[in-house]
């Protein structure tokens, strides 16, 4: 989130007494010569209402690229949407040419899970129930460069970069306990509702949104209740042996996406730990096969991703994919064998060398040593003969 103020700063430094009375001086003059007194004008400035307009515009971010301006204000002690509460809105999105490009009605959400644009998202915990608000969202906080296409289909729904104008009214907001969140119908709705959304976003390419809704929907995809004032820290619900097999198949699916996207950012041990899941249920799910397979390849394991891609082709025989990976991995080990052989002839080739200065060296001391020695030898019998002719020359 942006957070910095925009240059273009609606606060202006009006501090200077003389400066604002030459302001009040020609708008006088101005308004007396169209017949309008200044008593009159003083009349219009009503500061109650201008202090009400003033609060029903708030520029979000303080750069103007989100606006939420008050239609309707709320009953008096309407409770507030907070994070994670469950919401019913009424909302309708348009172009700047008044054209209807998003909607909803009786539209139900948890606040904070990007269900709606971002920038509406964003301002719902600003609303009472009740309350009507115009929300003016940059592209940034809407759809983006990117826009809006329905699937199949070439044409815009929602132009790139287009700033949009939401309407939108708060109806409800709740904030669900346990109790609420154990029924089958509730919780499979909800986690796939979840993972739809995440899929959304894993087609924009917007990968930690992505992650973030793969995680919300295996919350609500588990058989168990995640209560912190349970018995047993995470009980079982009482669902029948059908609902639980249909939540762990869903959980599976989710798992499978979620190491997919993990992937997209790298993060392969994540990716790693959220395949696993799968593969502990499933050993030949070829997904997860598959996609454990590419985790390994970016862990540098080439020999362990042609292992598994190898039982996916054998899973899979028609996959033409999954042939022209293993192709691809076959070439990648062999020039790794390849540089990993010239890498071990290089470290000989040096380790050879260096034998060779080491022996040079060992020898080159002994050599030195010899001459020393000699060399004392000659000192030695040169001081004997001197000595020898000054002991002759002393006696006689």
């Amino acid at each position: 989130m942006d957070t910095e103020k925009s240059s273009s700063s609606s606060f202006e430094d009006l501090t200077n007494a003389e400066d604002t009375k030459d302001i009040r001086k020609v708008a006088a003059e101005a308004a007396a010569g169209d017949g309008v007194t200044p008593s009159e004008i003083a009349a219009d400035k009503d500061p109650a209402k201008e202090e009400e307009e003033s609060e029903s515009d708030s520029d979000i971010l303080g750069n103007k690229q989100l606006i939420k301006r008050t239609l309707k204000k709320a009953p008096k002690d309407a409770p507030t949407a907070l994070r994670g509460d469950l919401v019913t809105i009424n909302f309708t999105g348009k172009l700047n040419n008044g054209k209807v490009v998003d909607e909803g009605l009786g539209f139900q959400c948890h606040v904070g899970d990007y269900e709606v644009a971002q920038g509406v998202d964003m301002v719902l915990p600003m609303l009472q129930v009740g309350e009507v608000a115009q929300i003016i969202v940059d592209p940034r906080f809407g759809y983006g460069n990117l826009g809006l296409k329905k699937d199949n289909e070439s044409e815009y729904t929602i132009p790139q970069d287009a700033k949009l104008t939401y309407e939108v009214e708060l109806v409800d907001t709740k904030t669900e306990d346990f109790a609420d969140l154990k029924a089958f119908e509730i919780r499979r709705n909800y986690g796939t509702r979840k993972k739809e959304r995440a899929n959304f976003y894993y087609k924009r390419l917007q990968y930690n949104t992505a992650i973030y809704l793969y995680k919300r929907a295996l919350d609500y995809l588990d058989t168990r209740d995640g209560d912190p004032d349970a018995d047993f820290d995470h009980e079982d619900l009482e669902l029948s042996n059908s609902d639980t097999q249909i939540l762990l198949e869903d959980r599976l699916i989710v798992y499978n996406n979620l190491a997919m996207t993990q992937i997209k950012i790298a993060a392969y041990d994540a990716a790693l730990e959220s395949v696993e899941h799968v593969l502990r249920c499933q050993p030949n799910n070829s997904k997860a096969l598959y996609r454990k397979g590419r985790i390994l390849e970016g862990k540098a394991d080439t020999q362990g991703a042609i292992k598994l891609l190898q039982k996916v082709a054998t899973l899979e025989p028609d996959n033409r994919s999954v042939q022209s990976d293993l192709a691809r991995l076959f070439i990648k080990a062999r020039r790794e064998e390849h540089n990993e052989k010239e890498m071990y002839q290089k470290m000989l080739g040096q380790a050879k060398k260096m034998e060779q200065k080491t022996a040079t060296r060992q020898k080159q001391p002994l050599v030195d040593n010899s001459k020393l020695k000699l060399l004392g030898y000659l000192m030695g019998s040169i001081l004997i003969g001197v000595a020898g002719v000054a002991i002759y020359r002393y006696k006689y």
